[in-house]
């Protein structure tokens, strides 16, 4: 029965057996985390080998000569260049490889944009006043930190079923030279899950922006974790963005934090040759180049595109039936009553929950009570500041998958109990 039907003596009792419930879990001493993305022991234990790819001087040398343990190669090893280039669909000098983490590069990149601007001939991002930045949501925190650390002002941007409300960026963009940028996750969006729409990729590549140095920040983490043998298919925006004529407008990013070691993978990010060419003139004052070995070492564990794909299957048998376990809960708990919506990613590694408004920063008080963890409420909008109050990133990865049922029954048992409280509130 709906919720929102219940007659307040149904309301009641309903919420006294959610409290009784809950009152159990607690007393079960229970330590669950759902809060954060992170592969888990399992999934890291399949690329071990990665640690003895590289083990003698011989192995220490790369397909070109060039000794893997000394300087050199700014903007990566060629040999591995090769082998993640087509994962992004680039050449491979379109393409840098950082260290292990691809947030560092969003960051570093938009300190190179801050001090020198966009391009040798642009405008320092700092000497131009007070700046914005658009912010799909909900999205990723650390995308949204990043930003408020450098001092944007930042603005929410809804999310559609296709991807984010493109009338209202175009609107925006079109009359507001102080906003330089966007955070986009396209594929098997972090928390929604949502792949954008063809239309949507185009239109971010050919709109009409005030701001010649505007720039999209598109950080592809999930191209290739899918869970299903139907994945989504993303339209290639840095090929759109130069059929457009704005050749120089994206600049993607990935890892294999994922895919091999979530500490210890390898970073990259692609652009226009020319966006290229100008961030390693910066690459040259700042570094002697990154870790060639650990690059090396990818490029002897898989070989090929081909051989990280089949490694991706192995991810994919471990996490698709932790989300459903996730998803068959939610059905099972929460659609019949009406006091919920949630997405059902065909990849990536989050479920989006949206409570009824003003119960999600309960929703998570109430799991934590009990020992589960969430990803704090708000949390997936800039500043923290969810307007409706609403929204949960369900991260169902590291979990064993027993321990992930029970903590799905801990947190339908807390939805119930706070949605019926503010259903009584209201009567």
């Amino acid at each position: 029965m709906n919720l929102s039907q219940m007659s307040k003596a149904e309301l009641e009792a309903f919420k006294n057996e959610a409290q009784a419930k809950l009152d159990e879990y607690k007393a079960m001493g229970l330590s669950l985390n759902m809060a954060r993305g992170k592969p888990s022991a399992e999934q890291l234990d399949l690329t071990q080998g990665l640690l003895t790819t590289v083990v003698t001087s011989a192995d220490c040398i790369a397909d070109d000569g060039t000794d893997c343990r000394n300087y050199g190669g700014v903007d990566g090893l060629p040999q591995a260049k090769d082998l993640f280039a087509p994962m992004l669909n680039v050449e491979r000098d379109q393409l840098i490889l950082g260290g292990s983490s691809s947030l560092n590069m969003m960051y570093d990149t938009i300190a190179k944009f801050m001090l020198f601007g966009v391009s040798k001939d642009s405008t320092p991002w700092k000497d131009q006043g007070k700046l914005k930045w658009l912010c799909p949501c909900p999205g990723y925190d650390r995308h949204f930190l990043v930003t408020q650390t450098f001092g944007f002002e930042m603005i929410n941007v809804p999310m559609k079923d296709d991807g984010p409300d493109m009338d209202m960026i175009e609107k925006l963009v079109a009359e507001d030279e102080s906003i330089k940028g966007v955070w986009c996750v396209p594929m098997y969006g972090n928390p929604t899950g949502i792949t954008f729409s063809d239309e949507v990729v185009k239109r971010f590549a050919s709109m009409k922006t005030k701001a010649d140095d505007f720039r999209i920040f598109w950080d592809n983490a999930y191209c290739i974790h899918h869970l299903t043998d139907t994945p989504d298919k993303l339209l290639d925006l840095l090929e759109e963005c130069k059929k457009a004529g704005n050749p120089d407008r994206a600049i993607e990013f990935a890892s294999t934090s994922k895919v091999t070691f979530a500490g210890a993978g390898v970073a990259m990010m692609a652009s226009s040759k020319e966006n290229a060419d100008y961030i390693r003139s910066h690459m040259t004052v700042q570094t002697i180049g990154p870790d060639k070995i650990n690059q090396l070492r990818h490029v002897k564990f898989f070989g090929s595109f081909e051989g990280i794909k089949e490694h991706m299957k192995k991810h994919r048998a471990m996490l698709a039936p932790k989300f459903a376990a996730v998803l068959g809960g939610l059905e099972k708990e929460i659609a019949p009553l009406g006091i919920g919506s949630w997405t059902k990613p065909n990849g990536g590694y989050f479920i989006s929950f949206d409570a009824l408004d003003g119960c999600a920063k309960r929703i998570v008080e109430l799991c934590k009570q009990t020992g589960v963890v969430l990803t704090g409420a708000g949390a997936t909008f800039p500043y923290k500041k969810d307007p409706k109050d609403k929204n949960i990133r369900i991260a169902p990865s590291y979990p064993p998958v027993e321990e992930l049922k029970l903590a799905v029954e801990v947190f339908t048992t807390a939805v119930k109990l706070a949605s019926a409280e503010k259903l009584l509130n209201k009567i």
